[in-house]
């Protein structure tokens, strides 16, 4: 039975209304957000689909039952078949709460763009597949035709799967988990994509883009997607103050009129204050604008749907993952054999 507050079910029943033509697919076999509560109206709360699985995630302590969720969900989704609600509420139930609520076991892959990608909903506090870069995994599949990609803080290895999708002659993963970047691997092979193009590298980002530096091999593609907090002995990631520092770190990975995709995810960071960052790297002329990425609007929410916003405002992005796509000059590319 469903008892939810009818607040919350009517901002619920307005995020299910927007998102009809994915809720629609015949297959259910993709991956979108159902409803984002930090932009449509209950905070701490996200419901995802992962093929015919349903998320649920607190994020925020919430005095809402689990159970009137999932009656909702499945009343009006029938097709689910699953329904997993994953905490990282700290207290009595601990950080990490993981359970089954409904069905069996949740989904382990999902197709975006003709492209499948393996998943492990239970495999950490995240879902193991980020939903809000749909955009550029698609970017990626359309131009990467030839090229050679670095994916760096690569996770589960999505972008880099989706390079490989659109033809990349070459691509390196880059991350300090093996277990992560075995994924990729689960990826490639649901895809029957020949992993000899592709190089798992479990390393820290600092030791691993030394060491490319020092082989001497340049990317015509390098994605940099870190988290917006992490510290090792060999280096220090602050993409609040320090995102400029990290772009520098990899630029000279990226051959001559090659591209650098800078992700910044963090939240108090404006869109403002990080286009500043990215407009006064550009002043040298060597790195210059291409691509603004929009997140899409099942992640943030529709006009009929939003009801709040960000702590600090995305704009000129539309979301606080804030994806820009950069092209590199290099000073010695005459030198080198590159053109231009």
């Amino acid at each position: 039975m469903n008892n939810l507050p009818p607040e919350l079910e009517n901002r619920l029943n307005a995020a299910l209304m927007a998102r009809a033509d994915w809720t629609a697919l015949a297959d259910h076999r993709a991956a979108f957000r159902l409803f984002n509560g930090f932009y449509e109206g209950q905070p701490g709360l996200t419901l995802d689909i992962y093929a015919r699985t349903l998320l649920i995630s607190y994020l925020k302590p919430l005095d809402i039952p689990i159970d009137d969720i999932q009656a909702w969900a499945i009343k009006l989704l029938p097709w689910l078949e699953s329904v997993l609600f994953k905490s990282r509420v700290s207290g009595a139930a601990g950080t990490g709460v993981d359970r089954v609520l409904f069905g069996r076991d949740p989904d382990t892959e999902i197709s975006e763009n003709d492209c499948l990608y393996a998943i492990n909903l239970r495999m950490n506090q995240d879902a193991s597949f980020y939903l809000d870069t749909r955009e550029l995994r698609k970017w990626l599949k359309q131009q990467c035709s030839g090229w050679s990609v670095l994916n760096t803080f690569a996770y589960t290895g999505s972008l880099g799967v989706a390079a490989l999708a659109g033809g990349a002659a070459r691509v390196v993963q880059v991350d300090l988990s093996k277990k992560f970047l075995g994924m990729a691997l689960n990826s490639c092979n649901l895809n029957h994509f020949e992993t000899k193009k592709m190089r798992l590298m479990t390393d820290d980002f600092f030791s691993a883009t030394a060491a490319l530096k020092r082989s001497g091999e340049l990317f015509d593609c390098v994605i940099l997607d870190p988290p917006f907090f992490s510290s090792t002995h060999k280096g220090r990631v602050n993409l609040v103050t320090e995102s400029g520092r990290l772009i520098n770190k990899i630029r000279p990975l990226v051959k001559h009129d090659g591209y650098l995709i800078s992700i910044n995810n963090a939240l108090f960071l404006s869109g403002a204050d990080y286009k500043a960052v990215l407009d006064d790297l550009c002043r040298d002329g060597y790195m210059e604008w291409t691509t603004m990425m929009d997140v899409p609007p099942d992640c943030c929410g529709y006009p009929e749907t939003i009801n709040q916003t960000p702590p600090a405002d995305p704009a000129p992005f539309n979301h606080p993952t804030k994806i820009a796509i950069l092209k590199i000059k290099r000073k010695n590319a005459a030198a080198i054999g590159h053109p231009g």
